[in-house]
C-alpha cells in the first residue's frame, strides 16, 4: 500500500515522508495566497478556492483566514456553504460537507489522529479518518469535530460543542461531549429564537 493510500484508508503512516511533503507545500502556498486577498477581491477568492479544494459548489463563501493542513486539497463542499472566520480543516484525508451548511467562527474539523502508544507517536506516526457533514447544517461557533464523525442533514450543533459521536438527521445537539438535546420540531416552525415568532409574511 502506498503512503497516499494509507492516508485515505485509516492506516498508520508518517506525514513527514518526502513523497507527500512537496505536494502539501504547494497546497499551502495557494492557501497563503487565499488568506492574503483583500476583502474586495471576491472573484479572486472564488477562483483560488476552485484550485485549492477537491470540490466546491457554486456560491460558497469562506471568510479568511482559513486554516487547512492540505489547503483544502481533500475537502469537498456542496453549493452555498458559508464559513465564518478561522475555519480549521485538518484535511489530511477527505472532509465532505453538504450544500447550504453554515459554520460559525473558530470551527475545527479534524481528520487526523495519533496512536496512543508513545513509541509510535515519538516516531511521528498518524492515521486519518474522513468526516461527513450533511446538507443544511448549522455548526455553531467554536465547535470541534473529531476524526471519523458523520453528521446528518439539517443538524444544529450548539456553540462550543465537541462532537465525538455520529449525529442523525434533524436534531439539535450540544455539549462536551456533544449529545442530542432534541429533534427539530413543529415548535421551530413557529419560533426562530426564544419567544420570537417567525413572521412568514415578511420573509
Amino acid at each position: 500500500m502506498t503512503i497516499k493510500e494509507k492516508m485515505h484508508n485509516c492506516e498508520l503512516y508518517n506525514p513527514s515522508d518526502e513523497e507527500i511533503t512537496e505536494e502539501q507545500m504547494n497546497c499551502l502556498e495557494k492557501l497563503y495566497d487565499f488568506n492574503s486577498t483583500r476583502p474586495s477581491e471576491s472573484k479572486k477568492r472564488a477562483s483560488l478556492l476552485k484550485e485549492m479544494f477537491a470540490e466546491i459548489g457554486e456560491n460558497c463563501y469562506i471568510e479568511p483566514p482559513l486554516h487547512a493542513n492540505w489547503g483544502g486539497r481533500h475537502v469537498h463542499f456542496g453549493k452555498s456553504v458559508y464559513a465564518n472566520f478561522n475555519l480549521t480543516l485538518v484535511d489530511d484525508t477527505h472532509i465532505y460537507v453538504g450544500s447550504h451548511t453554515m459554520f460559525g467562527p473558530n470551527v475545527t474539523i479534524a481528520t487526523a489522529g495519533h496512536p496512543l502508544l508513545p513509541e509510535l507517536r515519538k516516531k511521528g506516526y498518524q492515521y486519518n479518518a474522513s468526516v461527513h457533514i450533511g446538507n443544511n447544517c448549522w455548526i455553531g461557533a467554536g465547535v470541534i469535530i473529531v476524526p471519523g464523525i458523520s453528521i446528518g442533514n439539517n443538524v444544529v450543533v450548539g456553540a462550543g460543542s465537541i462532537v465525538t459521536k455520529d449525529l442523525p438527521d434533524n436534531v439539535i445537539a450540544v455539549g462536551n461531549p456533544c449529545r442530542i438535546l432534541r429533534e427539530i420540531s413543529d415548535h421551530d416552525k413557529e419560533y426562530f429564537f426564544k419567544d420570537k415568532k417567525i413572521d412568514y409574511n415578511n420573509l
